[in-house]
């Protein structure tokens, strides 16, 4: 590509985008009328407990594969590397941890809101700390959600930006406010097939202009984005197998197995196993939008290994290098640069609602439900109309997110400071039956304040490019003239001299701690939240206090446990069989006795 700017939006594009707002919205209405007969509260936040394996699946897939997943990780690797890919191995780890520790406990108890666990398991003022901190997370990180597409989307394709931002939260919260959550699940089923069919149409458009995958690869090589290997231990590293696997471990954990918005659709399984299936069924649904966008970022590598968009100046933000390649690509075929436009709205309508319905689920069984004595139908309306009052207030929040800088980063910063924290919450509880209430807050507020401080460190100290190793960009193959481009905002392709003060030699051991990956936020907080629990639980008698046993995990809940048990008893069965089968041949056994 020379680089030359991109066309715009046309009639059939605009056709596409509203098309995939207008079935999303249908799906609410729908819901809304085929459910216009249940009144109670669980009805709306939790289908009824009535829900099946594969809609939930893809739902939980659709959750967090937001417009981020889609914009931000291909411009990922085209800056760092296909390096990210292997936060493939952390969702296999995330789904084991959940399946097999969290998801047996919240299903046996029935529970709506996950914080509603640590009030049974602790005490009440543990569960409004974790019902605060859980409503600050979700409304932060739905805010980027809905920004971060309309600000990319809106500077390269000329749609209004507010516009934008406006119409994703108002049909999100339309649908949700009507179907709740299976209007939430089944257009979440729809927007993961939008999702799919965007990256596809933009993959298998590059592959046919760049004469094949093996082309693509090989470009990729030569600028050093296929670098995998990279086994460094070094904690200060952004990005290595270890800083990825690892802290994308602890973060997915946090995700999947005390998020409200995901605890709360497996939950809605008609049974157990229909809610673990779910778990690994969305699992491969992680892999193939993974390997999508990443093998898209490649794509967007490939294409511009020349003529880097970002520095000439025809973007100003690597965000915006999905939507500018669509357009640069697709701008031929009218309705498919909207189908990718529907697939980033489609990842952020999938999180938006998901969110909204979170927390209209844990202000009404956290807040309202233990503290009135309203009837369920009135529980109902409340939660509807809490609904419309988190959408709007989810609008209002996207306007801070342009100040949280790089979107990935940030939003797993925010994943990290507050989900680290309440992951440890809910692993003393379930996995340390010693832990007491006193632990669980001072381990809580402990936790909270550790990855809080080395958060707002790396912000006020970043890490030098030694250590982040932002690859190579050229523009050596432009050959346009350059009152099309914009001044430059940055480029990796000149090297300025850092301060003093950011250089890694020259910081204090202080600083070097604050330029620790941001992929550590996460373990950093649950590992102190289990550490100072476990601590001050011992010293407060935790040891002597009588638990019941629901609220912890037994050995009868894993399947390892099941699977031990069908094996001694195929063994077992056996020898039976060989000791009949010689007491047969020797006349000496009493087969009337082994049997009975």
């Amino acid at each position: 590509m020379s680089g030359t700017p991109p066309a715009s939006f046309v009639l059939g594009d605009y056709v596409v985008f509203a098309l995939m707002l207008l079935v999303s919205a249908a799906v609410g209405v729908y819901y809304a009328w085929t459910d216009r007969h249940q009144q109670s509260s669980g009805d709306f936040l939790t289908g009824g407990r009535r829900l099946h394996a594969l809609p939930v699946a893809m739902s939980l897939t659709a959750s967090f594969m937001s417009a981020i997943t889609v914009l931000t990780t291909p411009a990922e690797v085209y800056r760092f590397g296909a390096i990210i890919a292997f936060s493939g191995f952390s969702y296999l780890f995330s789904m084991i941890v959940t399946s097999e520790i969290f998801l047996p406990v919240f299903y046996r108890l029935g529970i709506t809101s996950t914080n509603e666990y640590l009030e049974l398991r602790f005490n009440r003022a543990t569960r409004l700390l974790g019902t605060l901190l859980f409503i600050v997370q979700t409304v932060l990180y739905t805010g980027i959600v809905i920004y971060t597409p309309a600000l990319a989307l809106t500077q390269v394709t000329g749609m209004n930006l507010w516009g934008a931002v406006v119409s994703t939260g108002v049909v999100c919260t339309f649908y949700c406010t009507l179907g709740g959550l299976k209007a939430v699940v089944w257009t979440d089923v729809f927007q993961v097939g939008v999702i799919f069919a965007g990256f596809l149409a933009v993959i298998i458009r590059t592959v046919i202009l760049q004469g094949g995958i093996l082309p693509i690869i090989r470009d990729c090589q030569e600028g050093g984005r296929l670098n995998f290997w990279d086994f460094d231990m070094n904690p200060l590293r952004r990005h290595t197998f270890w800083t990825i696997t690892i802290g994308s471990t602890f973060v997915w954990s946090s995700i999947y197995g005390i998020n409200q918005a995901q605890v709360q659709r497996y939950i809605s399984c008609k049974s157990l196993t229909h809610a673990r299936l779910s778990l690994y069924v969305n699992l491969l649904g992680l892999w193939c939008i993974m390997f999508c966008s990443v093998f898209a970022g490649l794509c967007l590598f490939s294409v511009y290994k020349s003529c880097d968009p970002w520095t000439i100046g025809l973007i100003s933000a690597p965000d915006q290098l999905m939507p500018h390649l669509v357009m640069d690509i697709l701008a031929g075929y009218p309705g498919l640069p909207g189908l990718f436009v529907a697939a980033a709205y489609s990842g952020s309508l999938s999180t938006v609602s998901s969110s909204i319905n979170a927390l209209a689920a844990v202000t009404v069984e956290d807040l309202i439900k233990p503290n009135t004595n309203m009837s369920e139908k009135h529980l109902s309306c409340i939660s509807k109309g809490l609904s419309v009052l988190y959408g709007i207030l989810c609008i209002g929040m996207a306007a801070l997110a342009s100040l949280m800088g790089g979107i990935l980063q940030a939003v797993i910063s925010i994943f990290g400071v507050i989900g680290g924290p309440l992951l440890g919450l809910f692993v003393l509880g379930v996995l340390c039956p010693i832990a007491n209430s006193k632990g669980a807050l001072s381990g809580l507020v402990a936790g909270f304040a550790s990855s809080l401080w080395v958060s707002v460190g790396s912000h006020i100290y970043p890490p030098p490019q030694e250590l982040t190793r932002p690859l190579p960009l050229t523009t050596v193959g432009c050959n346009f003239t350059m009152e099309h481009s914009k001044l430059p905002n940055f480029t990796y392709a000149t090297t300025a001299a850092s301060p003093v003060w950011q250089d890694l030699d020259t910081r204090s051991s202080l600083m070097k701690w604050y330029s620790m990956s941001y992929m550590y936020f996460s373990p950093i907080g649950t590992i102190t939240v289990v550490c100072m629990g476990l601590f001050v639980s011992f010293f407060s008698g935790g040891t002597k206090q009588k638990m019941e046993s629901r609220l912890t995990l037994q050995k009868e809940d894993t399947t390892l446990f099941h699977v031990y048990t069908l094996i001694k008893q195929r063994f077992l069965l056996n020898n039976v069989q060989v000791n009949l089968a010689d007491g047969g041949k020797q006349g000496k056994t009493n087969l009337s006795f082994v049997e009975s």
